[in-house]
């Protein structure tokens, strides 16, 4: 396999889909089976008008904003896990692409403490000895990053003003169509062209999925609350890219802690070769 640099695209949280599909071509389809959507104004079994399911979705991405939140999201072979901790102006994720078999493997466990931030770094798989710049990567430490080379890239950086890695507020405002399927469980259709900036995404899935963009099967279930608790996309095949499921979830709304910084031993600045490999 050719290493190639990664795109920002294949490691902010919409490196999910495909992310590293090019390195490792055994796609997974999704599990979960294609939602069946009402007709947009049409009355869920439940008796509950479309147009107010929409509106609950909507409206249970509010409490995402206020930024304290743990969230997961996985796809494709490729999961994250952190939490946001606005309060503090903090945030850890921790991502995995890829697994042992794969040509590449790579873990990042990036934390950042406003105006700071830190990123582990670990590589595997059969080709991870020839990553460019390999020897210089500093693997196994936190590598401080310098915000100026870092700024809006989607992979490194985190923007304390959009708190949501997986931008479901933008998502849950491209739905199309949508039904109460049960207590706090919802089901239709999103128009994820919509949905660029979403963060979840790669926007080169968009593409490849053409008109089956407008109308990707999802299904959605909020908690006691009314807060989003879960969203699984349901992606078609695309191109080269299996069909497969993207699963966001949110938990502990209102109780994350901050993140810790990585203790001064086990930081060093990040060289130019970190940075090339992102760029």
């Amino acid at each position: 396999m050719k290493i190639r640099r990664f795109s920002a695209t294949a490691f902010a949280a919409a490196l999910l889909i495909p992310g590293l599909a090019a390195c490792n071509d055994t796609g997974t389809a999704g599990a979960g089976a294609s939602a069946t959507p009402a007709a947009s104004g049409s009355i869920a079994p439940s008796g509950t008008p479309a147009g107010d399911a929409k509106q609950a979705l909507l409206d249970s991405t509010n409490a995402i904003r206020d930024g304290n939140f743990r969230f997961t999201m996985s796809g494709a072979g490729s999961t994250a896990e952190g939490q946001v901790h606005e309060p503090s102006q903090s945030a850890e994720m921790r991502m995995t692409i890829g697994d042992p078999s794969s040509d590449l493997m790579m873990k990042l466990d990036l934390i950042h403490a406003k105006p700071d931030s830190w990123v582990k770094l670990e590589l595997g798989g059969k080709a991870a000895a020839s990553v460019p710049g390999l020897k210089n990567l500093n693997l196994g430490k936190y590598q401080h990053l310098d915000q100026t080379r870092i700024k809006g890239n989607r992979a490194l950086g985190f923007d304390f003003d959009k708190v949501d890695p997986a931008g479901s507020a933008v998502l849950t405002q491209g739905v199309t169509e949508v039904r109460k399927t049960g207590d706090g469980a919802y089901a239709g259709t999103v128009d994820v062209s919509k949905a660029a900036e979403a963060g979840s995404l790669d926007p080169a899935v968009i593409t490849a999925l053409g008109a089956q963009a407008q109308s990707v099967p999802f299904t959605a279930k909020v908690d006691t609350q009314g807060r989003l608790s879960e969203l699984v996309l349901q992606i078609p095949a695309a191109g080269q890219s299996a069909a497969q499921d993207l699963k966001i979830t949110y938990s502990d709304y209102g109780s994350a802690t901050a993140a810790q910084k990585p203790p001064a031993d086990q930081v060093v600045e990040a060289p130019p070769e970190f940075y090339n490999l992102f760029n």
